[in-house]
């Protein structure tokens, strides 16, 4: 407390100066007022980061998210941060949230990148709000938050958008909260992000962390006694702003709620006029949907009994055309394989003739080698009688040699005689071939006459057979077009059908559509029962707020006007009057600061100012008891 005093002292001093001095315009009294509570959340910032630090070196440097002064601390962060911020209008009302410039670390300070992308994806979060809230969590675990907020105030260009010109960020107290930060990288913070409702948390100082009670104080340090009492006033105040702010909003919000309310009714009233159109257009639809129906089930009987009277007569005539088809079918195949049996048949002869023509040739090839052999005989034969008749001559010339060529003349006799009975045999079977070819072509001449005659009779038949299965194509080719135009009819009949059943089926969606609408009205109905339930809540608030608000008038007054009476100051009890003396000793009421006997203040109550319950008065009791029984009411 020795070292924030005389801070504090000047705060106070220019925040009564603020007060008190008459304002020469608007624009100097909203810069006043900006001095002013740049220097109480500077003392508040200085009194949280001290106080966290000394607790937490007696626990360890370990702080968990449960612990009251880090949750403090979080919450002066947050109007630090939120001090002089631009409210950024849209459709759906004004948007004050300090969100905004710390989204910039992440341009500025590539390390903070982290950060940003782990409180994006956290699902629970819904609101900047949170999200803010969430980064300064993570930054504070990093050790990193006294370097990240001193590169968003090293960059204050681009923090204009964002602040106004007297915010605490763009001036000077704004460096000495980041100096004030480093401070805090000493400390081991252990914060669970999940499960924690950082969008709804309500930020408000609980002051009680920070005020100290003036009794604890010695006689003979009047300086730092005058410093703390100007400490809890500026405490006070700006605990008196935040409730008047948190008022404000709280109005706001149930004005909010009214008009939210009246655009709901108007919706339930536009929705109960629609369904109510629904409902008679339903009526409509069933009406035309029951005429509908009559019209088709008459339709469809009709069909139905048309459709069996086709299909008797189909049945009927398709059972003749199967039997007269299986009829003409056999005879086709008989003829058929008759057809092949002949055709066997002329190939066997066919084959029979070729042979024959191979052997003619044969034959023919053999008579013209035997005829060649004759010829080449009788030039043999020319030539052993030229040579007989030169030997002739010769045997007459040469007598020697007569018996040699007697022998040889018969020998070669002998040679002719022999030829010339294989030239006879050879004539025998040139006419025994002759013969045996004129047999052959007289016998084929005999087969073509046969075969031909059959072939035009095969043939004859085979045309006939060709005429009777075009006319049964053509009558398979009308049944088949009857039957596509039966199938073509049914096929209307389903889709007529089809249709019908398409309509019953918009009627089914009509009637899916008005249950939703019922319960769309019913859903309606639960959220104005809700928002009923809230604006009752905000009330409860509203009044509980109300009721802080004048104890802390209470408390205020007890600060300001009520004077703490010293014991010389007081001879006799202000109540009972009777003098004091060794037996009858002085007590001070701790409510209005009176001095009182002992019978006369022997009540006990716990008071704003103080946790526990201290000795009142019995003036004071009672109308404390009379303020309780109020708002507990």
């Amino acid at each position: 407390m020795e070292a924030q005093g005389p801070g504090r002292e000047a705060g106070a001093l220019s925040g009564s100066w603020a007060h008190h001095s008459p304002a020469t315009s608007p624009g100097l009294a909203a810069k006043c007022q900006m001095m002013e509570e740049r220097s109480n959340l500077m003392n508040m910032m200085k009194l949280s980061i001290k106080v966290l630090i000394q607790s937490a070196l007696s626990l360890g440097r370990s702080l968990d998210a449960d612990y009251a002064p880090l949750q403090q601390f979080f919450v002066v962060m947050e109007h630090c941060l939120k001090h002089g911020l631009k409210v950024k209008k849209s459709f759906i009302g004004q948007n004050k949230s300090f969100f905004g410039p710390l989204e910039l670390v992440e341009k500025l300070c590539p390390e903070a990148s982290d950060i940003a992308t782990s409180v994006k994806n956290l699902p629970e979060l819904k609101t900047a709000v949170g999200r803010g809230r969430a980064w300064l969590y993570l930054a504070l675990m990093q050790k990193k938050l006294a370097d990240y907020l001193k590169v968003l105030i090293d960059n204050k260009h681009l923090l204009s958008e964002f602040y106004e010109p007297e915010a605490l960020m763009m001036e000077e107290e704004g460096t000495v909260i980041v100096g004030l930060l480093v401070g805090l990288n000493v400390l081991d913070a252990n914060l669970c992000l999940k499960g924690e409702d950082l969008d709804s948390q309500v930020g408000v100082i609980d002051f009680s962390l920070y005020l100290k009670d003036v009794q604890d104080i010695d006689g003979d340090r009047e300086h730092e006694r005058i410093t703390d009492v100007l400490d809890q006033k500026n405490y006070v105040e700006e605990l008196n702003r935040h409730l008047s702010c948190t008022v404000g909003d709280l109005q706001a919000k149930i004005d909010c709620l009214e008009k939210t309310n009246s655009k709901l009714q108007e919706e339930l009233s536009a929705a109960t006029d629609r369904i109510d159109s629904l409902q008679e257009e339903q009526r409509q639809l069933k009406e035309q949907n029951e005429l509908i129906r009559e019209r088709s089930e008459k339709s469809v009987e009709v069909t139905k009994q048309d459709t069996k009277v086709e299909l008797e007569t189909y049945k009927q005539t398709r059972q003749g055309l199967d039997e007269m088809y299986s009829d003409v079918w056999k005879q086709l195949k008989e003829e058929k394989r008759v057809r092949m049996e002949l055709e066997k048949e002329l190939e066997l002869q066919i084959g029979m003739k070729a042979e024959m023509e191979i052997a003619m040739k044969l034959l023919e090839k053999d008579t013209h080698e035997k005829q060649d052999a004759l010829v080449a005989l009788r030039q043999q034969l020319e030539e052993v009688k030229a040579i007989n008749l030169q030997m002739f001559h010769k045997a007459q010339n040469a007598e020697s040699c007569l018996q040699q060529k007697n022998e040889a003349i018969t020998s070669y006799e002998g040679k002719t005689s022999q030829v010339m009975s294989a030239m006879k045999e050879m004539e025998e079977r040139l006419q025994h071939s002759e013969k045996a070819r004129q047999r052959a072509e007289e016998r084929n001449n005999k087969l073509k006459q046969e075969f031909g005659g059959k072939v035009e009779t095969l043939q004859q038949q085979l045309s006939q057979l060709d005429k009777q299965c075009s006319s049964l194509e053509r009558e398979l080719k009308s049944e088949k077009e009857q039957r596509q135009a039966l199938q073509k009819e049914l096929q209307q009949e389903k889709d007529t059908a089809s249709l019908l059943k398409a309509e019953l089926h918009q009627v089914e969606g009509l009637k899916k559509e008005l249950q939703k609408l019922y319960e769309k009205k019913e859903e309606l109905q639960k959220i104005c029962e809700e928002q009923e339930q809230a604006l009752q809540e905000m009330g409860l608030h509203l009044s509980q707020s109300k009721l802080k608000m004048e104890d802390i008038k209470e408390v205020n007054k007890a600060l300001k006007g009520h004077t703490w009476l010293k014991d010389d100051e007081a001879t006799y009890c202000k109540q009972c009057e009777k003098e004091f003396s060794i037996s009858r000793r002085k007590h001070h009421c701790r409510n209005c600061g009176h001095i009182f006997c002992n019978t006369c203040s022997s009540n006990e109550l716990a008071l704003p100012s103080y946790p526990r319950p201290v000795r009142v008065c019995d003036a004071c009791h009672t109308l404390l008891l009379q303020r309780y029984s109020s708002s507990s009411s």
